[in-house]
C-alpha cells in the first residue's frame, strides 16, 4: 500500500526533527524505527532501537521538556526501546542536555508542535496514571513513610521473585569477578557485611529495613548471631518468616513490623546494627533522627554498617522539576550526597571508621536484574500490568546507567559507638573482611 502525501509529509517532518535533535550525537549504539517500519539514520543494526509508535511520538516525548515527560511517553506506549535499553540512556542524557539550552528548546518546540496530535493508546495512558502514588500527610511522618515504602515494596512478592536472586536480596551484590552469577555475588555480599560487623555466636544483630530477610537468615545460619529484622512491609515479613521457619531458625532469627523510630523504645540493645538501602527513604532532614535511633539502640563499643545510595554533588540535567523515580518508583525518596549522610552520622555520636564505594558492583547487579526481568516479561504480566513492568524496566536500566556513569554511587559506611573509655571492638586491619574462607561457625 502506498503512503498518502500527508503521511509522507509527517514522515519527512519527523526525519527533519530527528536530524535536529541528534545533531552532534553519535548514534553508534542506537537507531530509530518509525511507525511505518522505516529506519533512521540507516538500516545498519545497532544495540538498541528507539521505536516510534505513531506520528505524534516525538511531540509526546519532548514537548514536556522534562525527564518525567520523556519517561511517561514510554509508560504510555508512545515509544518503546528494543534491545539494550541501558544504551538508550546515553541518548536520553544527550536529549535532556539539549533541552536545557533555551534557544535549541525554542527551535525544537516549533518543529514539534507541527506534528499531528495523537489521542491513541488511551488505555495504557489511563493505566499508567493509576501508578502515581496517592500519599498524603506530613512528609516523613511515620504514617506517610509507611505508605511510601509499601507503595514500592508491596508490588508483588511473585514479581520480585522473577528477577531477584534465590534469597530475594534487593540491594547491591558483591562481585569478586564480573563473571560471578547473581546468587554467588549476593551470598558474597551477605558474608562481607557480616565480616565487617565482626559477628559471632550469640551476638545480637538488628537489621533496619530487612526486606525479605536474606541477611537475617545468613547471619543466624552462618555466624551464629541472634538476628532480628524490622520492615514496614507485611508481604516482606510473611515471606521472611516462612524462610526462617524452613531453615529451622525460629530460635535464632525473627522479623517484626516496626518503624526505625521505634527501635529505641523497646530498651533492647544490640551488639551490631545494619541498614541496607533504608536511609534513602528517611529524608535528609530526618537523617540525624535516624542515626540517633540506631546510636541509642547500639551497645557501647558496637558498630553500625549503613549502606545507602548517594547522588553526585553536581546535579544531573533534567531533574529540576522532579525525577521519574521520585514520582513513579520511590515516593519521598532522597539520596543526598555522601557528606550530608556522614555529617548526620557524626552529629548523632558515631565515629566514622570506614567508607567504601561499591558503585561498579551495583551497576553489575542491576544488569543481572534487568536481563532477568526482560527474560520474564510474559510471566511478569501474570502479576503486574504492562505499565508497571515498564516502570521497573526503565527504573532498573536507568539506575544501571547512573551507577556506570558516576551520576550516583552506593557507599558502605562503618560507624562505631565508642565505649566510655573510647574503645571499640575492631581489628587494626581489614584483613579478615576480605578473607575468602567462610566463618569458622559455618
Amino acid at each position: 500500500m502506498h503512503a498518502t502525501s500527508s503521511e509522507e509529509t509527517v514522515e519527512e517532518k519527523t526525519r527533519n526533527i530527528l536530524r535536529e535533535i541528534f545533531a552532534g550525537c553519535s548514534l553508534e549504539k542506537m537507531g530509530v524505527r518509525l511507525w511505518d517500519g522505516t529506519m533512521w539514520p540507516d538500516e545498519r543494526p545497532r544495540d538498541a532501537t528507539l521505536v516510534l509508535g505513531h506520528p505524534g511520538t516525538l511531540g509526546r516525548m519532548l514537548l514536556p521538556g522534562t525527564e518525567v515527560g520523556l519517561a511517561e511517553a514510554y509508560l504510555h506506549d508512545d515509544f518503546d526501546v528494543e534491545g539494550d535499553i541501558e544504551a538508550a540512556f546515553e541518548i536520553g542524557d544527550f536529549l535532556l542536555g539539549r533541552l536545557d539550552d533555551w534557544k535549541k528548546k525554542l527551535k525544537l518546540r516549533g518543529l514539534l508542535i507541527a506534528l499531528p496530535a495523537w489521542d491513541g493508546r488511551s488505555a495504557m495512558r489511563r493505566a499508567a496514571r493509576q501508578l502515581l502514588p496517592r500519599i498524603h500527610g506530613k512528609r516523613h511522618s511515620p504514617d506517610r513513610d509507611r505508605r511510601a515504602l509499601t507503595f514500592h515494596y508491596d508490588v508483588s512478592n511473585d514479581f520480585y521473585r522473577l528477577w531477584l536472586d534465590r534469597r530475594m536480596v534487593y540491594s547491591c551484590a558483591y562481585f569478586r569477578s564480573p563473571s560471578d552469577n547473581l546468587d554467588a555475588a549476593q551470598e558474597q555480599k551477605l558474608d562481607y557485611i557480616c565480616r565487617k560487623l565482626r559477628l559471632g555466636p550469640g551476638q545480637r544483630l538488628l537489621d533496619i529495613g530487612c526486606g525479605w530477610g536474606g541477611l537475617v537468615i545468613h547471619a543466624a545460619k552462618h555466624f551464629g548471631a541472634r538476628a532480628e529484622g524490622i520492615t514496614l512491609s507485611e508481604p516482606q515479613a510473611e515471606w521472611a518468616r516462612s524462610r526462617i521457619a524452613e531453615a529451622g531458625l525460629e530460635n535464632m532469627a525473627k522479623i517484626s513490623l516496626r518503624d526505625y523510630r521505634q527501635i529505641a523504645m523497646t530498651r533492647e540493645f544490640y551488639d551490631a546494627i545494619v541498614s541496607i538501602g533504608m536511609a534513602e527513604h528517611v529524608g535528609r532532614e530526618r537523617l540525624p533522627d535516624y542515626f540517633a535511633a540506631a546510636h541509642r539502640a547500639l551497645k557501647p563499643g558496637g558498630v553500625f554498617l549503613n549502606q545507602a545510595i548517594a547522588e553526585d554533588i553536581v546535579a544531573r540535567p533534567g531533574n529540576r522539576d522532579g525525577s521519574f523515580i521520585e514520582q513513579y518508583v520511590f515516593p519521598d525518596g532522597d539520596i543526598p550526597p555522601l557528606p550530608i549522610m556522614l555529617r548526620a552520622a557524626e552529629s548523632s555520636g558515631f565515629e566514622i571508621r570506614d567508607v567504601e564505594n561499591l558503585r561498579e558492583h551495583y551497576a553489575l547487579t542491576l544488569r543481572h536484574w534487568l536481563r532477568r526481568l526482560e527474560a520474564h516479561h510474559d510471566e511478569a504480566l501474570r502479576f503486574v500490568h504492562e505499565p508497571i513492568y515498564r516502570v521497573w524496566r526503565l527504573y532498573i536500566a536507568g539506575s544501571a546507567h547512573g551507577f556506570r556513569s558516576g551520576h550516583i554511587a552506593v557507599y558502605q559506611t562503618l560507624l562505631a559507638k565508642l565505649d566510655p573509655s573510647g574503645e571499640i571492638k575492631l581489628p587494626l586491619t581489614r584483613d579478615d573482611w576480605c578473607a575468602r574462607n567462610r566463618s569458622c561457625f559455618d
